[in-house]
């Protein structure tokens, strides 16, 4: 396919897939596509051990790192060392005391509760600090991009992209964060509508894209957010994007990270079984709809904190919940879920991430014919 950000980044299908597993990034880059790895869930020396990994499984083609540097915190993460430790003491007693309830409640076993208390990893990747090592890790290696969520990326992140001469890449949920993007050194827009998985914001992609493409011109823009078939890549190019960047629909691929109950809950579900809730990282972040966010959102509840104090307090607690799960535990399997975006109601067998590539493209392919065939003769 020619596109810019084809000819830009050496691919040959303009399908940016972002995912969280090493696995699921080789398989797309060397499918053709361009694989970006989720580095918020690793510590800096868990990166590199990744990163090696994936440059030993792609021969030399290309892929990047994606990392968040939310433009605000909460205020109680701000002092101290902005280590774990410093970020655990932050979370308020009655947060910890609601989470001991709602274990309790759903009968889902206490014995290593106290764990949540120090597995909470995600926390310090989400700090400006943490953020910038996680950037120094990834520009060590040969990667092609680096994308920046939840804010415009810090200058120095900028400044060490460009010394390294890596393109940076933004995600953008209204036509003014684009602009704001752009004016901070962005080379290439992410339009992500509301309906993606994880951090979007409330306008849908039908609506963003064309906005943003509009409003950013010349610099390319990939559509977001709903996108898993090859139909909707068609739109999304029609609409004036230059590519795709898919996340949700590689959680039930073969390789995918996705713990193997929660594959099956969204095998399972309709394009309704998804909600926007602050319970898993402070911000609003697409999700299944589980009784974990429908506690978190309830009348008993003290309110999810902001990021990244949520996240500690979240992410050991989920792992806690989705190894019970696994063993059967019925409220630990209400309670499980995962980042998702409304396309799970599309996401309805498992495939390998490679053939994902590949029926998108041969779709995408029949609905440009269609396309064309409207006008022929």
């Amino acid at each position: 396919m020619r596109t810019e950000v084809c000819e830009r980044f050496g691919i040959e299908f303009p399908l940016f897939a972002f995912s969280h597993c090493r696995d699921v990034v080789a398989a797309v880059t060397n499918a053709g596509g361009f694989g970006v790895l989720g580095a918020v869930a690793y510590t800096p020396e868990r990166l590199e051990e990744e990163l090696r990994w994936i440059d030993d499984h792609v021969g030399g083609r290309p892929y990047g790192v994606d990392v968040l540097v939310p433009g605000r915190i909460d205020q109680a993460a701000t002092g101290g060392s902005g280590g774990l430790g410093a970020l655990l003491a932050a979370v308020p007693e009655r947060h910890w005391t609601f989470l001991a309830e709602l274990f309790d409640k759903y009968g889902v076993p206490l014995p290593e509760f106290d764990q949540a208390r120090t597995s909470g990893a995600r926390g310090p990747g989400v700090t400006e600090r943490g953020a910038t090592e996680l950037v120094e890790v990834a520009l060590a290696h040969p990667i092609r991009l680096i994308a920046s969520a939840l804010g415009p990326p810090p200058p120095h992140m900028v400044e060490a992209a460009r010394a390294a001469g890596v393109p940076v890449a933004a995600l953008v949920g209204t036509a003014e964060h684009a602009r704001r993007q752009v004016a901070a050194g962005v080379d290439l827009i992410v339009a992500q509508g509301g309906e993606a998985g994880g951090h979007t914001g409330e306008i849908s992609t039908m609506v963003l894209v064309p906005e943003v493409v509009d409003t950013v011109a010349p610099v390319p823009v990939l559509a977001a957010g709903g996108i898993a078939t090859g139909r909707q890549m068609a739109a999304a190019m029609a609409l004036g994007a230059s590519g795709v960047w898919c996340g949700s629909v590689w959680l039930t691929t073969e390789e995918a990270e996705t713990p193997p109950v929660v594959k099956s809950k969204m095998l399972a579900a309709t394009s309704r079984d998804t909600v926007r809730s602050r319970s898993r990282t402070g911000k609003p972040a697409r999700q299944l709809r589980s009784a974990w966010t429908e506690e978190w959102d309830g009348p008993d509840s003290p309110g999810p904190l902001g990021m990244p104090l949520q996240m500690v307090l979240a992410e050991g607690a989920m792992r806690q919940i989705t190894k019970a799960a696994e063993t059967g535990n019925p409220g630990a399997r209400e309670l499980a879920g995962y980042f998702v975006g409304q396309c799970v109601g599309l996401m309805n067998s498992v495939r390998p991430a490679r053939q994902v590539v590949y029926d998108m493209i041969e779709e995408f392919a029949d609905a440009v014919d269609r396309l064309n065939a409207l006008t022929d003769g």
